[in-house]
């Protein structure tokens, strides 16, 4: 008696926490249904769901291009913009210098940089990562910045009476305060890694999961074009939650 009351209660709690998303995909569903719409304009969820199954393969290849496009440019970007925090605490000349470029590169649309990078990079992963990079250095840059300056009151002060010099005083004390802005840095740069790699290969032509849309959409197999973004929407997530988790986990142990 105890396993199936164990699993009528599990599916209580999975409608519980995911009515909304069941909710969305009824109403999809009768919603195609109704209408009597052709595939090719608008699938039903078990359609998408279907043919998720049934090609595993085109998608597990595509999602882990994309994957690692993904994550080589966070890791890249969180490196740069963590690196250029730091200079920037160093000296209040290049400080002057790197926030306001950073600032303008980063309200560039991402868009209009592919052709140029492109050109300098050429039609190749390199592009794509770059791109990747060029998204998710800022909030790196910005939340590590301020994470370096949020300083417990006169603690500076104190290192400076102790005759710490300028980079003990970053290793010891400035950068451990910076690590829980660091992860929350982590946190927002992460999913749109994702949206950053999708874009660049759907733009460029290449690979993974942003061209495997482009070229479904393009043959009009709009079942497969709606579960590469089935699938993009739930790494995103994936990711989201994996590093929301690391950030509870940073601001536990430093705060």
């Amino acid at each position: 008696m105890a396993d199936p009351e164990r699993r009528t209660s599990r599916t209580i709690r999975f409608i519980e926490l995911n009515w909304g998303i069941l909710l969305i995909l009824i109403a999809w569903e009768a919603w195609v249904v109704i209408n009597d719409f052709n595939p090719i304009v608008m699938p039903t969820p078990q359609g998408v769901a279907l043919d998720l199954i049934g090609n595993p393969g085109i998608y597990l290849e595509n999602t882990a291009a994309t994957f690692f496009i993904a994550l080589v440019g966070l890791i890249g970007g969180m490196l740069i913009g963590t690196s250029l925090a730091i200079l920037t605490w160093f000296s209040p000349v290049l400080s002057g210098l790197v926030s306001p470029t950073a600032v303008l590169f980063s309200s560039v649309p991402v868009v209009s940089l592919i052709p140029i990078i492109a050109r300098m990079l050429g039609y190749n992963m390199a592009t794509e990562i770059a791109i990747v990079v060029i998204i998710t250095f800022f909030p790196s840059f910005v939340f590590t910045t301020s994470g370096l300056r949020a300083l417990p009151p006169g603690s500076q002060d104190l290192f400076s009476v102790l005759g710490a010099s300028k980079l003990s005083t970053l290793r010891r004390l400035a950068l451990p305060a910076a690590i829980p802005n660091l992860a929350i840095a982590l946190r927002l740069a992460a999913a749109h890694a994702i949206l950053a790699a999708m874009i660049a290969e759907f733009l460029m032509g290449t690979n993974g999961l942003g061209y495997l849309f482009a070229v479904t959409k393009q043959e009009f197999l709009t079942e497969r074009a709606f579960g590469t973004s089935v699938v993009a929407t739930v790494i995103s997530v994936i990711a989201f939650l994996a590093t929301s988790y690391l950030e509870r986990r940073v601001r536990a142990r430093f705060t």
